[in-house]
C-alpha cells in the first residue's frame, strides 16, 4: 500500500510515532509547539507552522485542558512567584491550634489577649504556634495582615519569660528592615512583654543613637532592631548577642532586597549556638535560602494561603485613564469622606503630590525616608487622628504600618514588582477587614502592569474612568475637592514649644509690630552690658587662639611681612607700618568682612 493510500489517521499516527522517536534521540531539535517565547499560545500561520504535519485537535484539547482556570476577576488567588523559596522537609509539623486555651500559655497572657481583642488564633498564628512554643526553628509565610506578629511574639515572650539579662546581653532579638515595622513590633508586643516582667527595646536609624545606647546598657530582655543600627552598636561596644537564645527574621526577603544580607548573616553569627531562630514574611523566595541552610536547623515550615488567611475581602480595581485626567482623578480619590494611602515612587514625588493635594483642599502629607524619624512619627499620628486624611508615601510605608479601619489604598505610581505590591495592598484589609486596592494606569503602563499582577496572582477588574464618571465614585468614593487651600496641622507640642520660645523673646520689645512701642509708650532703652564678653572666645564663639610671643629686642632691622612682634620702635608692634603688610591689623579685618 503506497503513502498516499494509506487511510490519513494511519499516517498521522506513524508521523508522531517519527516524531517521538526523533525526540527521543539525544541531541534531536524537539518539534515547536503552539506557544510564544512568552508562553502564550501563537495565533494565525505562527501556530500552524509550529505545529507537526498530522497532529490531530486531541492534543490541542489536551494542552487546553492542562491550564489553569483563570480566577474570576477581583479575586485573590495564590500563585508561585518565578523564584519561589525552596520549602523545606524534615520532622513534621505539630497539629494547628483550634484555640489559645489549648496552648498552655501564662494567666497574664491570656487575660492580655482578651483585653485586646484577640480572642481566636488567625490562621498563621494556629499553624506556627505549637511548633514555636516547643523551641522549633520556623518558617512561616502568610499575606500582610495575617497576623505574623503575635506569631512569633508570643512565644519568644513565653520562653524569655522569668530569665533577666545583664547590661548589653539581650535574651531575644527581633531583626526587622524598617523603622516603622521595628515600632510596630515594638508596640504589638510591649502589652505582652508587661504582664509578663520582660523589658524590650527598640534601637533604629533615624535616632538618638546615644538614647538607645543607654536603654540597652542598662539591660533588656528584648531588642527589636534594623540591621544597621544594631551593627553600629556593637561596634561601639554597647551590645554584645552571645546571651541571645531566640532570634527572628521579619520580612526576611525585603532586607534581602534592601541589600541587608551581608550584615544580617554578620548578625546571626554573633548570637548563641544552638538557639531557635524563627523567620517570617509576607513572600519568601530563593533570596533567603542562603539563611535557611545556614542558620536554621530542621525547620518547619508553614504557608498560609492568601485565601485562607485573615483577610475576608479585598477588591482590586485597575482604573485605566488619559494622562491628562491623572491629576484631577487623583484630588477627587483624595478629597473621598475618610482616610486614604496614595503611594508613590520617589520621594520628591511624594512632596510635589502632597502640596498639590493641600492646594486643592485636602489635608495631605507626604511619608518618607527623606525626613528624620520624629517627622515620620508625627505624620503617622496626625493620619491615626485623623488630622491628615490623605498620606502620600513612598515604599517606605509599605511594610509595617499598621492604620486601624483603613479601607482605601491607591497606587497613583503603579509598583515596579509584584511583592511591593502586595506589600503596598496590605495597608488595607488588615486582621479581619476589609479593604480595596486601586491602582491608576496609564496606557504605555497596561502591559507591564498586568504581567505584574499576574506573577501577583491577582486579577482586577479593570475599569475605564474619567475624573466626572460615576464609577470612579462608586469604586473609591471620589468627590469634587473644595478648592480652598489648606495647611497642615501643627501638632500642639510643636506650637506649645514654639510658644515658650517665643514669649521670653518678646518680654524685652515693645507691643508694637517689629518691636516698636504703640502709642503712648516710652521707647525703652536696651539694657546696659555689665558682663561683657567671654575673653576666651571671639565675636563668632570660637575660642580664641592665643597670641604667639614676641621675640625679645626691639632692632631695627625689618621684620618678616605679617609677623606680628616687636618693632624698631617707630612703629607700633603688629601695625604694619614696617612690615609691608596688614595681616593681623583691625583694618584689614573690617575689609575681609
Amino acid at each position: 500500500m503506497s503513502e498516499q493510500s494509506r487511510p490519513k489517521s494511519a499516517r498521522s499516527a506513524q508521523s508522531a510515532s517519527r516524531g517521538e522517536s526523533r525526540g527521543d534521540q539525544p541531541g534531536a531539535r524537539k518539534p515547536r509547539t503552539g506557544a510564544s517565547r512568552g508562553g502564550a499560545p501563537r495565533s494565525g500561520s505562527e501556530a500552524r507552522g509550529g505545529s507537526s504535519r498530522g497532529g490531530s485537535s486531541r492534543d490541542g484539547e489536551q494542552a487546553r485542558a492542562e491550564r489553569p482556570r483563570r480566577p474570576r476577576r477581583g479575586a485573590v488567588t495564590t500563585a508561585a512567584p518565578a523564584e519561589d523559596f525552596t520549602p523545606v522537609q524534615g520532622t513534621p509539623s505539630r497539629p494547628p491550634a483550634a484555640s489559645f486555651a489549648e496552648l498552655n500559655l501564662p494567666s497574664g497572657m491570656m487575660k492580655e489577649l482578651g483585653a485586646q481583642g484577640v480572642t481566636e488564633p488567625f490562621p498563621i498564628q494556629a499553624a506556627t504556634l505549637p511548633d514555636a512554643l516547643a523551641g522549633r526553628d520556623v518558617l512561616g509565610r502568610g499575606r500582610t495582615g495575617s497576623g505574623k506578629t503575635l506569631a512569633f511574639g508570643l512565644p519568644l515572650l513565653v520562653r524569655t519569660a522569668g530569665k533577666r539579662a545583664t547590661a548589653r546581653h539581650p535574651l531575644a532579638l527581633v531583626l526587622v528592615p524598617t523603622r516603622e515595622l521595628a515600632q510596630q513590633v515594638t508596640e504589638a508586643l510591649a502589652p505582652y512583654a508587661g504582664v509578663l516582667g520582660l523589658r524590650i527595646t527598640t534601637v533604629v536609624g533615624g535616632m538618638s543613637i546615644t538614647r538607645q545606647s543607654n536603654q540597652v546598657r542598662r539591660g533588656t530582655e528584648v531588642l527589636v532592631a534594623t540591621p544597621g543600627r544594631l551593627d553600629d552598636l556593637i561596634q561601639r561596644g554597647d551590645v554584645r548577642l552571645d546571651d541571645v537564645a531566640i532570634t527572628v527574621l521579619d520580612e526576611a526577603d525585603q532586607m534581602a532586597d534592601m541589600g541587608f544580607l551581608p550584615q544580617v548573616v554578620k548578625l546571626l553569627e554573633q548570637v548563641a549556638e544552638g538557639g531557635q531562630r524563627m523567620l517570617f514574611s509576607a513572600t519568601l523566595d530563593r533570596n533567603v535560602d542562603r539563611l535557611v541552610n545556614r542558620f536554621l536547623s530542621d525547620p518547619v515550615t508553614h504557608s498560609v494561603d492568601p485565601s485562607a488567611g485573615a483577610v475576608t475581602t479585598m477588591d482590586h480595581h485597575l482604573l485605566q485613564l488619559d494622562p491628562a485626567d491623572k491629576a484631577e482623578t487623583t484630588a477627587r480619590i483624595a478629597a473621598r469622606e475618610g482616610r486614604v494611602i496614595m503611594f508613590v515612587h520617589t520621594k520628591h514625588g511624594a512632596d510635589r503630590l502632597a502640596k498639590q493635594l493641600r492646594a486643592h483642599g485636602v489635608v495631605a502629607a507626604a511619608l518618607h525616608g527623606g525626613k528624620s524619624q520624629p517627622q515620620r512619627n508625627r505624620v503617622l499620628d496626625q493620619f491615626r487622628d485623623g488630622q491628615v486624611t490623605a498620606l502620600i508615601a513612598t515604599n517606605v510605608a509599605a511594610r509595617g504600618i499598621h492604620i486601624d479601619g483603613l479601607d482605601l489604598v491607591v497606587n497613583v505610581d503603579p509598583p515596579i514588582d509584584h511583592k511591593d505590591y502586595l506589600h503596598r495592598g496590605g495597608r488595607t484589609a488588615r486582621a479581619g477587614e476589609s479593604g480595596t486596592v486601586v491602582t491608576l494606569v496609564l496606557p504605555e503602563q497596561r502591559r507591564e502592569v498586568n504581567r505584574l499582577l499576574s506573577v501577583a496572582g491577582i486579577r482586577p477588574t479593570i475599569t475605564k474612568v474619567r475624573p466626572e464618571d460615576g464609577e470612579l465614585k462608586r469604586i473609591t468614593g471620589a468627590r469634587m475637592p473644595s478648592g480652598v487651600a489648606v495647611m497642615l496641622p501643627v501638632p500642639a507640642s510643636v506650637a506649645a514649644a514654639a510658644a515658650a520660645v517665643a514669649e521670653p523673646a518678646a518680654e524685652g520689645r515693645g507691643r508694637g509690630r517689629g518691636g516698636a512701642p504703640v502709642d503712648g509708650e516710652a521707647r525703652r532703652r536696651p539694657a546696659k552690658r555689665t558682663g561683657g564678653l567671654p575673653k576666651d572666645v571671639d565675636m563668632s564663639g570660637n575660642p580664641r587662639r592665643p597670641r604667639p610671643k614676641q621675640r625679645p629686642g626691639g632692632g631695627s632691622s625689618q621684620m618678616a611681612a605679617g609677623f606680628i612682634g616687636k618693632s624698631s620702635g617707630r612703629a607700633k608692634p603688629g601695625s604694619g607700618a614696617k612690615s609691608g603688610s596688614n595681616y593681623g591689623t583691625g583694618r584689614q579685618r573690617r575689609k575681609s568682612d
